[in-house]
């Protein structure tokens, strides 16, 4: 199988599962549409956090997961909802993907 083609079956497999997330937490819903707003362009931690006011820890747990409270398997970087990019050394910048882009446009109509 091409991995093209691969890659769509995977993405069309995680619809209601994206759907059921973002459904389940609003602070992963908020990013999502946050980093669909200010699209093409990537944001970091703090900046997310203030612009969705929330804390960074919770921009960290929605994005990447974090123990019991954003299950990994959920997170955005899981669902193939938003990348993960980086800017110098240390600095981590996150973007929304394609897949995501679609994901939000169908949840808002």
């Amino acid at each position: 199988m091409q991995k093209g083609v691969k890659n769509e079956i995977s993405l069309e497999h995680k619809r209601p599962l994206v759907t059921r997330s973002l459904r389940r937490s609003s602070i992963r819903k908020r990013i999502a549409e946050y980093l669909f707003e200010i699209s093409p362009s990537s944001s970091y931690t703090s900046e997310i956090a203030y612009n969705v006011k929330t804390t960074p820890t919770n921009v960290i747990g929605a994005i990447r997961g974090m123990d019991s409270r954003y299950r990994e398997d959920e997170s955005l970087l899981s669902l193939e909802i938003v990348e993960q990019t980086q800017s110098g050394k240390d600095i981590k910048l996150y973007r929304i993907t394609e897949f995501g882009k679609e994901m939000i446009s169908s949840l808002r109509k």
